[in-house]
């Protein structure tokens, strides 16, 4: 992608899973060695980044859960963060929409916002979507974040953009086990309580869609081009700290009836997720 630095400030207050801090003079530049400017080099373009200067660090009855320790296996949590104005993020698009429908994965695709001032407005970017991935930034003691950028079961990020690499970063993955259990009934999510006290974990609630959408991309880098996208990320709820005890939550409405939702248990100083599951 082609890019020129920028002088741009923003500040960001990050709350929940997202800690405090500021973003200042970010500087625009292409984050792995292989990546070149298109006007430079005919050389495909792995991904691109901007640098993070300054970063510091109820309803339900839970009664039979909480007599027991309950944990449970939960599934390979894929998380893509990709921009529609990014014109290294359409193979990765492509990567996860091959293991979307995999029972043993939960494939979540977040646009971002950073690259809308390219030309093309992401459809489907949020800020806070933005914010996780700053946030993970931290965790895997990253000064840049980048799209296309892949992070699994919160741990470990890879580019996730070349032919086999992401279903090979799956199959190389474990699903994540001794996390609390996690049940729904009626919009009220239960989780299990464990033996040990738990820090600075919290719920999240993530609505996606799980069709597969096409948009057309009328300017920017992508212009042109029909973009395949497939379990977008709709929503995403902070639904509070869980301690390691019993815990029930209530879920707001869905905007619409065909999203999917998902709960993630996830420790926010590290982020790895605890727990994960579909609950529709």
């Amino acid at each position: 992608m082609l890019f020129k630095r920028s002088s741009l400030k923003i500040a960001m207050l990050i709350t929940g899973m997202i800690p405090l801090f500021s973003v200042g003079g970010l500087a625009f530049s292409n984050s792995k060695a292989q990546a070149t400017p298109a006007a430079t080099s005919s050389a495909p373009i792995i991904s691109q980044s901007y640098t993070i200067s300054n970063a510091t660090p109820l309803a339900a009855s839970v009664q039979a859960a909480a007599k027991k320790n309950i944990l449970q296996q939960s599934p390979i949590v894929v998380e893509l963060y990709q921009s529609q104005g990014c014109s290294s993020c359409p193979p990765a698009n492509l990567a996860l929409n091959t293991i979307a429908n995999d029972p043993n994965v939960i494939a979540l695709n977040f646009s971002v916002t950073y690259w809308d001032r390219l030309g093309w407005k992401d459809i489907f970017g949020d800020q806070k979507y933005t914010d996780r991935q700053v946030a993970y930034a931290r965790t895997l003691r990253e000064r840049n974040v980048y799209t296309p950028q892949v992070v699994i079961n919160g741990t470990r990020a890879i580019v996730g953009n070349r032919p086999g690499e992401l279903k090979q970063a799956v199959n190389n993955s474990r699903k994540i086990y001794g996390g609390p259990s996690i049940t729904s009934k009626s919009g009220v999510v239960n989780i299990s309580k464990t033996n040990n006290k738990q820090f600075n974990t919290k719920v999240w609630l993530v609505r996606y869609d799980p069709r597969t959408q096409n948009v057309a991309i009328k300017t920017g880098e992508n212009g042109g081009r029909t973009l395949p996208h497939k379990n977008i990320v709709r929503e995403l709820h902070d639904m509070g700290y869980w301690t390691g005890k019993a815990k029930s939550v209530t879920m707001p409405k869905a905007k619409n009836g065909r999203w999917k939702s998902v709960i993630l248990v996830q420790n926010m100083g590290t982020g790895k997720i605890l727990s994960a599951a579909r609950i529709s």
